[in-house]
Order: structure tokens, then sequence, then C-alpha cells
């Protein structure tokens, strides 16, 4: 699923490919992945503009074009690619953007559980995206402490609410507990300050690596490395994994690393 890192990376895309270019040409291929907006008037109300600055909120990626809005989520399976225009289009290419005679970019989405939205200026961005806390790589230590210590819920829980705080999946989350050492059960009010102050540190360390790597790596030192393993160990301490439910997702965590909470 398409996480903080991977959106960072699609903002990348899209910088690298379309900004300061004119949308020519916009090919709605599937209005299945379109949410409030016809494949009409996306047409009529992005071809001719040009793409400025585009920006990342968590797991939203916003193009702008100095005029409306084209805001875009992955869901679980969402891709944006850039390719040539005469490049074979795919079977879950959902809507193609002509940005010159050698560059499109291609939104790609399997699932189709998120999409496309329009917005035509920044208030309704911002109704868009008002349920979304604070950007979880552009959040301070305060902020963050203050949004977790509201939360009776659990750690895990807490972090991958994007209400909460914006751009951390599941992933994420045990690999970013794992490294604080902090169990995924914990309830996120009980944590001291200095559990507060690991976490966020750790939360930044793991969001810089994983950014540069434009996903969370399956690195052997990580324990996101492990947790797909026949018989999956602890890379610190070598102690069988544990595997269990948390906030209705698959959560993998180190009883021996991980002991403080309930």
């Amino acid at each position: 699923m398409p996480e903080l890192p991977d959106v960072e990376g699609f903002r990348k895309v899209l910088d690298s490919c379309a900004k300061g270019k004119v949308i020519q040409r916009v090919d709605v291929r599937d209005p299945g992945v379109l949410h409030g907006v016809s494949a009409r008037r996306l047409r009529d109300a992005l071809q001719g503009r040009r793409l400025t600055e585009p920006e990342r909120h968590g797991k939203w990626l916003l193009a702008h074009t100095g005029g409306p809005t084209l805001m875009l989520h992955f869901g679980m399976t969402g891709r944006l690619l850039c390719a040539h225009p005469d490049d074979e289009v795919e079977a879950h290419d959902r809507v193609l953007f002509t940005v010159a005679r050698d560059r499109q970019l291609r939104y790609h989405d399997q699932r189709k559980l998120q999409g496309l939205w329009l917005a035509d200026d920044e208030s309704q961005v911002a109704r868009l995206l008002a349920g979304q806390g604070p950007d979880a790589l552009a959040v301070d230590r305060e902020e963050f402490t203050a949004v977790l210590s509201a939360r009776r819920s659990s750690v895990k829980r807490a972090l991958t609410d994007q209400s909460v705080l914006a751009g951390l999946g599941n992933l994420l989350a045990d690999e970013i507990l794992w490294r604080a050492r902090l169990r995924p059960t914990s309830r996120a009010s009980d944590l001291t300050e200095d559990d507060c102050r690991r976490l966020y540190t750790h939360m930044r360390r793991t969001l810089r690596s994983a950014v540069t790597a434009g996903r969370v790596p399956p690195r052997a030192s990580w324990l996101t490395g492990h947790r797909d393993d026949p018989t999956p160990t602890c890379p610190r301490c070598g102690n069988s994994l544990h595997r269990s439910r948390t906030a209705g997702r698959t959560t993998v965590w180190c009883p021996r690393c991980q002991r403080n909470g309930r």
C-alpha cells in the first residue's frame, strides 16, 4: 500500500515529468476513479492549464495549476507514472495526462479504492483535506506529542489514523514502533514524555530513510525486511516476532524488544 514515502516519490515524478508544462490532453479511460467530477468536466478544467509546484500532504498528492487543483489518492494499489504517449497503455492505466510530445503522466490503479478529485480553488482543497491530521514528515515534536496525548486508543491505531497524523500506514507504524521499542497495543495517552520523544525521533529517521528509498525498504536490518519470512525473527535481538491484529491490521512486533504497555 502506498504510504508517505511512496507518495513523496510520486510527487517527484510529477515534478520531474510535468512541472511547468501545459496539460495538452486528458484521457479518462475509466471514470470509476473520478470522485465528484465527470470526465468531461475534468478535461475542460485541466486541458490548457500549466502545472505548477506539486505538493504532498500525508498520502494525498496535489497537482496545482494556478487555478483548479487535481488531488490524487493512491489507495492500496495506485501509482503515478511518467511515460511516453506512444507507450502501450496498460489495463490499469485509468487516466492519462499528456503534457508534451514525449511525456505523459499516467494514474495507474488496479483496485480503484481511491482515485482523483478536482478542487476549483484553495477553499475546496482545504475542505477535502479537513479530516487530515498534520503531515508526519512536517509535524514538529510538540504537536506530535499533543495529538498522541489526546488519544485513548492504542498507539498503533493513533499512528495509522489519518485524522491524527497523515501519511503513516501499516508497515511504517510497525517499523517505527519497533525502533522506538514500544508495544503497538500501548495506549497513546499513557506514553511518557520520553516515550513520545523517542517515538518522534525514530519516526523522523525512518521516514527520511524511506523517502530516500522511495518506499518502506525491506532491509535486513529493518523489521520490514523480516515480517514476511516463514519464521520471522527480530533483526535486533533474534527473538521470534509475533503477529497479531491491532487496529484491524496485521501487526508484527517483538515481545522482547517491545515490552512496555498492556
